[in-house]
């Protein structure tokens, strides 16, 4: 047995000095998660066994060879719900719950409201939807095959009707009829690759991550796609890259298809999401 404050403290010297940015959080993430308890109730445990400090040493030092957290615990926690997730699907990041709730309040000002979200990825924003809109009707979309599989995995007797294929064709039958999209694509410059954290470089899908020269590739898709499907009114959200917060909504702007370009920030002040009417 050895004592649990020994355990975390050599835990988190171990994942600071891999450079790790959250090295307390992650070291009492993954000790709860080989303990089967929660981080909160990690003060009530006083040893930890032999063969759990063994486990627990293997985590660590794959989270210090900069595994996501997330691919360890196979969970990530997003909005109200928790997600499955593991190698080949994007970790929902904290950030992208602002868009979730941006479109979550848009569908809750309709009645039965129709939400297509594109690029799907772990199904974390179609999830979202539907648990906190009952009477949307949503759908989603994620080209990756493996993202497909975890997204399946996650929206599984939600009622999402959830599709494998190319945001830039999907939908047909959906064609004018759409409220509201939503849609996290990939943003990242290709030049920008020595930039991303490990986390996302080498273990989050690349077709989730880089778009092009100028990282918009995506977007530009997402804009043709989401005029063809929205009803005159309807409304798109997105995510893009804080270093966007001018290009990503000229994008939209340009087009003269749509009112209300708005860009918005997160919550550390960074430029994080647009948001657009097609205009009527």
């Amino acid at each position: 047995m050895t004592a649990r404050r020994e355990v975390l403290a050599g835990a988190v010297r171990t994942l600071a000095e891999a450079g790790v940015a959250s090295p307390e959080h992650d070291a009492a993430e993954l000790l709860a998660h080989v303990l089967g308890t929660t981080r909160g109730q990690l003060v009530l445990v006083d040893d930890v066994a032999g063969e759990q400090a063994g486990e627990y040493a293997l985590l660590v030092a794959r989270r210090a060879r900069r595994e996501p957290l997330q691919h360890l615990t196979g969970v990530a926690g997003f909005r109200h719900v928790e997600l499955r997730v593991g190698p080949g699907v994007f970790v929902p990041r904290p950030e992208t719950e602002l868009l979730a709730g941006w479109a979550i309040d848009a569908a809750t000002q309709l009645e039965s409201p129709v939400v297509v979200d594109l690029c799907t990825g772990s199904g974390a924003i179609a999830r979202s939807v539907v648990d906190e809109v009952p009477g949307a009707g949503v759908h989603a979309v994620e080209l990756d095959e493996a993202a497909h599989a975890w997204a399946a995995t996650n929206l599984e007797g939600t009622g999402v009707d959830l599709r494998h294929g190319d945001m830039a064709t999907a939908f047909d039958d959906l064609v004018g009829t759409v409220d509201v999209i939503t849609c996290n694509p990939p943003y990242i410059p290709l030049d920008a690759w020595e930039s991303v954290a490990p986390e996302a470089r080498d273990h989050d899908p690349h077709l989730a991550l880089f778009s092009g020269a100028d990282g918009l590739d995506a977007i530009r898709v997402l804009e043709r796609r989401a005029a063809a499907l929205l009803r005159p009114g309807g409304v798109v959200g997105f995510e893009h890259a804080d270093a966007q917060g001018e290009s990503a909504p000229a994008v939209f702007a340009a087009t003269g298809r749509w009112t209300e370009v708005r860009d918005h920030r997160d919550l550390a002040g960074r430029p994080r999401y647009v948001t657009a009417r097609l205009a009527r």
